[in-house]
């Protein structure tokens, strides 16, 4: 099934004819989500070159890849639309991992949660930006990165608990006596 293919049929009507200019509100969630994404492809590289397990470096590096098309995308639609682009930080050049000391660097388990973490807040925010939106461009933006962040973050998901990293709440069991049972 072609979900991008699906979007842009949904979006394709109101797609057709002059855009309006982007609203304030447009304007801070898009630029903010460019401002967060850029950060997070620093952390991502920094992930990339401390983490120890092999699966996850590859999964990292898949999702540094989506991220970095996804900022590459925002910044492309801010210069577009006359919007100035955050300042960012610089990349972070590939490292040895072993030249950190131990207690300096996150562990495999702990680099798997914040990403998941990062995943979540970008899927989060990324709809938040979805539903208070009014162009439809920019709607079908999001539905596409949204799309892209749920491609990544499933396979993370799968490594996490195939590692036993996933941080879960226990099990819930309910010891409270059902209703009308002392009768």
């Amino acid at each position: 099934m072609n979900y991008l293919g699906m979007l842009y049929d949904l979006f394709k009507p109101f797609l057709d004819g002059e855009k309006k200019p982007l609203n304030t509100l447009e304007v801070s969630n898009i630029w903010m989500y460019t401002v967060m994404g850029d950060s997070t492809l620093r952390l991502e590289e920094i992930w990339i070159n401390t983490a120890q397990d092999n699966e996850l470096r590859e999964t990292l590096k898949d999702i540094y890849a989506t991220h970095k098309e996804i900022v590459a995308d925002l910044k492309k639609f801010l210069l577009n639309e006359g919007v100035p682009l955050p300042k960012v930080y610089s990349p972070k050049p590939l490292g040895d991992y072993r030249s950190i000391s131990e207690g300096a660097r996150y562990t495999d388990r702990e680099i798997a949660n914040l990403m998941s973490y990062n995943l979540v807040v970008a899927l989060t925010h990324g709809v938040r930006v979805l539903s208070e939106s009014i162009r439809a461009d920019i709607g079908l933006m999001f539905s596409k990165f949204l799309i892209q962040h749920l491609s990544v973050a499933i396979p993370l998901k799968e490594l996490m608990i195939k590692r036993d990293w996933l941080q879960e709440p226990p099990p819930f069991m309910n010891q409270a006596q059902p209703l009308g049972s002392n009768i």
